[in-house]
């Protein structure tokens, strides 16, 4: 089945095929645990200069994050894992995970990520999935909740501030129906 309703294809060939998967889940102690890995695979055989002869499917990069997070979307401890990479240096790159414990999921996350693991601190493919992982944060903790869990349909405003993220896409521009219906007192 297709990932996706596109259009049919040009003809091609498969080359490459990356899979990314994040989840959230609500902890017992009231932190939640945000999870991703990032698998990349080949359909083909090949050689790597490392591990010698790969097979199709054999996984050139896994990387697996587990990132804890308060309520207030605070990065409490961070546990990272490599188990597949084709250079045997990869994993040095894995304390500097720790250098994001305290850091907040917000607008700042991305040059947080970037201050913490980029160039030659971390994993180019590691930090990308923490990209994902922060929007998947979002909604675990601030998207819909189960309805017998007695929260409201949308992010609640913080003391009647404008929230966070109006105008951050077309659907919660200010000027828009959905801010107009929800947020009414910062419609444009």
């Amino acid at each position: 089945m297709p990932l996706s309703p596109l259009s049919p294809p040009a003809p091609r060939r498969h080359m490459h095929t990356r899979a990314v998967h994040c989840e959230g889940f609500l902890r017992d102690d009231g932190d939640w645990d945000i999870e991703g890995s990032i698998i990349d695979t080949k359909p083909f055989r090949y050689s790597e200069p490392v591990r010698g002869a790969r097979e199709p499917g054999d996984r050139v990069h896994h990387m697996a994050i587990r990132l804890t997070v308060t309520n207030d979307m605070v990065v409490r401890a961070v546990e990272a894992t490599y188990p597949a990479t084709p250079y045997h240096t990869c994993p040095d790159s894995i304390p500097s995970f720790q250098g994001l414990i305290g850091a907040r999921i917000d607008v700042t996350w991305r040059n947080r990520v970037r201050e913490v693991l980029g160039g030659i601190r971390g994993c180019t493919h590691a930090r990308e999935l923490l990209f994902p992982m922060a929007t998947v944060a979002f909604q675990t903790i601030h998207g819909w909740q189960e309805d017998d869990a007695n929260t409201p349909p949308v992010p609640p405003a913080e003391a009647g501030a404008k929230p966070y993220f109006l105008d951050g896409c077309l659907a919660w521009a200010s000027d828009g129906p959905v801010v107009a219906r929800f947020y009414p007192k910062f419609h444009t």
